[in-house]
């Protein structure tokens, strides 16, 4: 009977009559969302009021950045530590090997803050990833009964945020707090693709599995991930992400995988990250966090089929509808529709990004950036290879590093 409707009242063209449909189809698909973006505004967020409600003693935090050429970066990031309202807080900064000025900064502003404790790393072993290798150099420094690891590129806009992040994981029994930044856009680029890559990895870690002690789902950020010291050496510490491009989220899965208590919350406005400048640190960036994220065929064959059909299909209906006829009026239609739903929920969406709604009409370019970069992701599967950080990687494996073959 369904088929018997849908052949009598739509496009002639079967072809087109399926897409007619599917665009339909797809409208509710999209009004459903808006219960999800209902419920991301319920979720557990990190705010200044947490810092108020411990029920124990805070005890020692010891902080750790890995910065290498950061000097744009590394002084905003550490100053922003050391202002923040925590009892006994020690910060290392380890210096990666920099050619620029980072080295240095971290010498100056530890000469007049005794709670910096920079570290300088020379060389990179054989085997280690560059900042995983940085952090266990860190790591031989760090005094506290917790340890919080974050980037140089953050940007901390409250003085409560440790304090606040340890009375939540401590509320909460967290083995491993990861606290998500707002993401800061300063380009162009940087404002399309961003919240449309954000919502590739929302999809396949939507924070309400990934807090749930019985789904297998695992995510964390490597922008803010605390833990007590114990359960770091229990999951085996760097060395058992040496070789590994997205080691928070390898983190993320031995917490789980080890049955310790894996918590995701927002941060709102207590802190930030400027992720990448231009399309070029973009492309790379993107295309890392994707492979290291996903990191099988079907994984990323379904954001593919996610972002053509979901994101892009009721764009390319509209384009394609003006040159067939009578039965494009149809399909026109019903993609408008599609459309309109789907707008409805970007505009909710962006604004929670801190993007600005506004920017949700270049949705479908940062949607065909993010195919663009998945399929380049789905490269590396097959032996392609990328440069980030002065280091070369194929297929995940680091192969050079500065002209030096690594093992």
């Amino acid at each position: 009977m369904l088929i018997g409707l849908a052949l009598a009242f739509g496009p002639d063209n079967i072809p087109v009559s399926i897409w007619f449909w599917f665009s339909f189809l797809l409208a509710f698909g999209w009004l459903r969302r808006h219960g999800e973006i209902n419920q991301a505004s319920d979720e557990l967020t990190l705010t200044d009021e947490w810092a108020e409600q411990c029920d124990a003693a805070l005890p020692p935090l010891t902080v750790l950045v890995a910065a290498k050429d950061e000097e744009a970066n590394i002084a905003r990031c550490v100053d922003g530590l050391l202002a923040q309202d925590y009892p006994d807080l020690q910060v290392v900064a380890i210096n990666d090997r920099s050619a620029d000025r980072t080295g240095a900064i971290l010498d100056e502003t530890a000469s007049r803050d005794a709670r910096l404790e920079p570290v300088h790393v020379q060389s990179l072993p054989a085997g280690w990833f560059g900042k995983n290798n940085a952090m266990r150099e860190g790591l031989l420094r760090a005094k506290g009964d917790w340890l919080c690891f974050t980037d140089a590129d953050c940007a901390f806009d409250s003085t409560k945020l440790m304090r606040a992040a340890m009375c939540l994981a401590q509320k909460h029994g967290a083995d491993l707090l990861s606290a998500l930044p707002t993401l800061e856009a300063r380009s162009f680029w940087e404002r399309v693709v961003q919240p449309v890559a954000g919502g590739v990895m929302v999809y396949w870690y939507p924070p309400r599995k990934v807090n749930s002690p019985r789904a297998p789902h695992a995510y964390a950020n490597g922008a803010f991930m605390m833990m007590p010291r114990a359960t770091y050496d229990a999951l085996g510490g760097h060395d058992a992400v040496r070789a590994t491009l997205n080691e928070d989220m390898h983190f993320a899965r031995l917490a789980k995988a080890n049955g310790k208590r894996l918590l995701v919350v927002r941060a709102g406005e207590m802190f930030r990250v400027h992720m990448y400048s231009g399309w070029r640190q973009i492309w790379r960036g993107w295309s890392r966090i994707f492979y290291g994220c996903f990191g099988t065929l079907p994984r990323l064959l379904g954001s593919v089929a996610m972002l053509l059909f979901f994101s892009l299909s009721p764009w390319i209906a509209l384009c394609v509808a003006p040159f067939l006829g009578a039965d494009g009026q149809w399909l026109a239609g019903a993609a408008g529709v599609a459309i309109l739903a789907q707008q409805s929920v970007l505009w909710r969406f962006y604004a929670l990004t801190g993007n600005g709604a506004a920017w949700a009409v270049t949705y479908p370019l940062g949607a065909a950036a993010c195919l663009a970069i998945t399929c380049n992701a789905i490269g590396r599967l097959f032996g392609g290879s990328t440069n980030w950080r002065g280091a070369t990687y194929v297929g995940g494996a680091q192969v050079s590093d500065g002209g030096r073959v690594s093992a």
